[in-house]
C-alpha cells in the first residue's frame, strides 16, 4: 500500500512549510485571518524558500498572487472540475481522454498551491479521485496497447517519498508499449532543493531514462521570477539524468499578463533547454475569476510575446484544456477568433478548424459563439 501523503524530507535543505496564511511572519493581523477564511475554502499551503521570493512590500507581486490567498477567490464562480475530467476516468486515479495518451493522479498534495490551480478539488477533504494503489492504473494500460504516453500528475507527483514515486514510474516505464512518460511537476520553481538533494531521485531519472522509454519533465514556472539560480540548477540535475524538459504554464492576471513578461518566460526557459510546450488559458474553476485574462487579450499578449522573441522561443501554442479536447487559439481579427482542434476526445474533431464571433469578454470555449 502506497502512502500518498508521504513527502520527502530527508534533504540536505530542509524548508518550513507554513498550512495557514496566519502563520507567515508577513501577514500575521487582520489581513491574515481574513485569509485564513479563504483557505478555509481553497487549500493553502507555501513553504520558506518560495516566500523568500516575494517583495512584502508590493500588495501586487506576481509571485505573492500566485501562492497567497485573495478573498475575490470567494467569488461564486465556475465549477471544481472544469474540464470534466472525472467522464474521463475509467479506474481509479487514471485518465484516458485521447487514445494514445493516460493520465495517471499520482499524488492528492502539492509543496504549494497555485491559487489559479484547476485541481483544487483534489485537495479538498472529501475528494477521493486519487488512489494508493497504482495496480488497477498500470492494469488498464497493460490491456490498451493504444496508449504510448503516460502522464504522471497529480497534486506533484514528486510530493511523494523517492521510493512510493519509484514503483509508480517504472510501473509505467516498464510497459512494453509506452514510449514516453511525462512528470507534471511545479517543485522546480516551489522547492527545488527537493531535486538537487536527492541522489535517489536523480539515479531514478538517469535509470528509466536509460531504457527504451524517453522521459520527459512539463515543468511549471509562470514567471521569470521563479526562475532563480536554485530553479535552474534543479532543471539542469534532471537535463544531466538524460530527461528531456519543457515548460508549460497558463496566462494568470496580476502574474505573466504582460507581453514582456512572457517574452522574458519564453527566452530565458528556451536559453535553459526547456522552451514552453504549452501556455494555457486559465480554466474557469472555482475561485479562479480574479485569475483570468480574456480569451481575446491572451491571445494579443501571446502574439505580442512571440514577435519579440527569435524562432526558437515561438514553439508554444496557445490552448484551451477544454472537456472536449485541447482547443488551440489559433488567431483573432476585428470580428472573429479562429480555433482548431489540437488534441480531441472525439477523433472525427482532429484538426477541425472552428471560427466563433469575437466576443472580448470571453474567457472560455463555452463563452463564444461559433459561426463555421
Amino acid at each position: 500500500m502506497f502512502d500518498q501523503e508521504q513527502e520527502k524530507t530527508n534533504s540536505a535543505e530542509q524548508v518550513e512549510f507554513f498550512q495557514r496564511p496566519s502563520q507567515i511572519p508577513e501577514l500575521r493581523g487582520v489581513e491574515a485571518k481574513a485569509l485564513d477564511e479563504v483557505a478555509d475554502r481553497f487549500a493553502f499551503r507555501a513553504n520558506d524558500y518560495y516566500l523568500g521570493l516575494v517583495d512584502w512590500d508590493d500588495l501586487d507581486d506576481p509571485i505573492r498572487r500566485l501562492v497567497i490567498p485573495q478573498r475575490g477567490e470567494l467569488d461564486e464562480w465556475g465549477s471544481l472540475d472544469a474540464s470534466d475530467e472525472a467522464a474521463n476516468t475509467v479506474v481509479h486515479g487514471l485518465q484516458h481522454k485521447y487514445a494514445d495518451t493516460a493520465l495517471f493522479l499520482a499524488a492528492s498534495s502539492c509543496a504549494a498551491y497555485c491559487r489559479y490551480c484547476f485541481r483544487k478539488r483534489l485537495f479538498m477533504g472529501h475528494n477521493e479521485e486519487i488512489t494508493q494503489d497504482p495496480g488497477p492504473a498500470l492494469s488498464y494500460v497493460r490491456e490498451h496497447t493504444e496508449i504510448t504516453d503516460v502522464l504522471l500528475t497529480g497534486g506533484d507527483p514528486l510530493v511523494l517519498d523517492t521510493g512510493v514515486f519509484a514503483r509508480i514510474l517504472r510501473g509505467f516505464a516498464r510497459i512494453e508499449h509506452v514510449r514516453t512518460v511525462r512528470i507534471g511537476s511545479k517543485m522546480p520553481a516551489f522547492n527545488p532543493g527537493r531535486i538537487i538533494d536527492d541522489a535517489a531521485l536523480i539515479d531514478l531519472l538517469a535509470r528509466v531514462a536509460g531504457r527504451d522509454t524517453s522521459l520527459y519533465f512539463m515543468a511549471h514556472f509562470d514567471h521569470p521570477r521563479e526562475l532563480t539560480e536554485r530553479a535552474r540548477e534543479a532543471i539542469g540535475v534532471i537535463q544531466g539524468a538524460g530527461v528531456h524538459v519543457v515548460n508549460q504554464c497558463p496566462v494568470v492576471r496580476g502574474v505573466n499578463d504582460d507581453a514582456d513578461v512572457l517574452r522574458e518566460l519564453f527566452e530565458m526557459t528556451t536559453v535553459l533547454g526547456m522552451p514552453q510546450y504549452y501556455l494555457f488559458q486559465v480554466r474557469p474553476t472555482a475561485g479562479n475569476k480574479i485569475y483570468e485574462v480574456p480569451l481575446s487579450r491572451s491571445w494579443q499578449l501571446f502574439e505580442a510575446a512571440r514577435r519579440l522573441c527569435s524562432g526558437l522561443s515561438r514553439r508554444a501554442r496557445l490552448v484551451m484544456s477544454h472537456a472536449t479536447g485541447k482547443i488551440e487559439v489559433c488567431g483573432l481579427d476585428r470580428d472573429h477568433i479562429y480555433l482548431r482542434y489540437h488534441r480531441a476526445r472525439n477523433p472525427n474533431d482532429e484538426g477541425r478548424i472552428m471560427v466563433a464571433r469575437r466576443d472580448d469578454q470571453a474567457v472560455w470555449f463555452d463563452d463564444l459563439e461559433l459561426i463555421g
